[in-house]
């Protein structure tokens, strides 16, 4: 699990593994959490099949359905049109080796996704090293999509948050460098700031 700013609210992110090695929680979780707080609930989801979980999601209570492209290049269409069907809002994620043009056609859709997540790392182990040459693919949406919001995801904390805002995300997920801070306030506040001052730049 880990925690990502967008704007100016607090979201909970919470990962769901199938073509990577780990397993972590599911929609009990959710619906656990949901009983105990308003917050964006904000699930990405590392599976082969994705529309299967759709429904159990959005009934747990999740605000953020993000699904990856890698495995949804035959149905992206109904799989959005699911998700927002049932009151989630849809994101597409990428791992570092996909071309950033596999997103494009789910952003220019009449029915497109909210929402890009630019993975940083290779998805399947938390504490990983920062992939600043995944910032080419952060400016890339920015710069062709000013509006739209761009998660990154993957070796973020205060020494890569700069690079990763400045090039255009917005929303941003930490787990290892804000759960394993002595003080994890500091940590969010300076990604906050981070965020809040380069968000004026685009």
């Amino acid at each position: 699990m880990g925690m990502f700013h967008c704007f100016d609210q607090s979201y909970l992110l919470l990962r769901f593994w199938h073509f990577v090695p780990n397993l972590t929680i599911g929609a009990p979780v959710i619906e656990s959490l949901r009983k105990h707080t308003n917050a964006y609930l904000d699930c990405h989801l590392m599976v082969t099949n994705p529309i299967d979980y759709v429904e159990p999601m959005g009934k747990a209570g999740a605000s953020g359905f993000t699904f990856h492209v890698e495995v949804s290049k035959e149905n992206w269409q109904e799989l959005i049109g699911r998700i927002k069907s049932i009151g989630m809002r849809p994101g597409v994620a990428l791992k570092p080796g996909t071309p950033i043009e596999d997103v494009y056609p789910l952003i220019d859709s009449e029915n497109p996704v909210g929402m890009v997540l630019v993975m940083t790392v290779e998805p399947g182990f938390g504490g990983q090293k920062f992939m600043p040459e995944m910032m080419d693919k952060v400016r890339a949406l920015r710069k062709k999509y000013p509006s739209l919001d761009i998660e990154v995801d993957g070796g973020l904390g205060p020494s890569t948050i700069e690079m990763a805002t400045s090039a255009g995300a917005n929303c941003i997920v930490a787990g290892s460098s804000v759960f394993g801070a002595p003080e994890p306030a500091a940590v969010i506040s300076l990604m906050r700031k981070s965020v809040s001052e380069n968000q004026e730049k685009y």
